[in-house]
């Protein structure tokens, strides 16, 4: 055990000058991060040392079959990115209201937004004139769609 902590720490002096040029923390970590994740795999004989450099994609399919790119195995894409996604598509062709956007988005992206979260960010694609948000006429809630 203490070979491999040994073998570890001399790992982590080698790259700490490279990690420590960049400014930013969080590029520090994201740094460290896929080099632990890439050297886990290369002990299990999962990869090899250029695997560091691809970026594991996957695509999920949506009801019309247009294609989202996920992260696999990574975060999954915020409520902002998904919700741009769903404006390239013919998605909001007809108008939706919160809660049918936020079901669409857990069958589609496996993500979990709640009505809180994805309101925000609709009322400013409303106020950038991508959607128009109108009242439903039924259940007097808002729906969207695009402008």
């Amino acid at each position: 055990m203490s070979k491999h902590i040994e073998k570890l720490k001399k790992q982590l002096v080698e790259i700490s000058e490279v990690v420590n040029s960049f400014q930013s923390e969080a590029v520090q970590v994201r740094v460290v991060d896929r080099l632990l994740d890439v050297m886990i795999e290369m002990e299990r004989g999962e990869a090899d040392p250029s695997d560091i450099f691809i970026k594991r994609n996957y695509k999920s399919r949506g009801e019309n079959g247009e294609s989202y790119t996920h992260v696999k195995g990574g975060k999954k894409p915020g409520a902002t990115k998904v919700l741009n996604q769903l404006l390239s598509t013919d998605f909001f062709d007809t108008r939706h209201s919160i809660s049918s956007i936020a079901e669409y988005c857990r069958e589609n992206f496996e993500s979990e937004f709640k009505t809180s979260e994805l309101s925000g960010i609709l009322l400013k694609l409303a106020n950038e004139n991508k959607l128009r948000r109108e009242r439903s006429e039924e259940n007097n809630r808002f729906e969207y769609v695009k402008a």
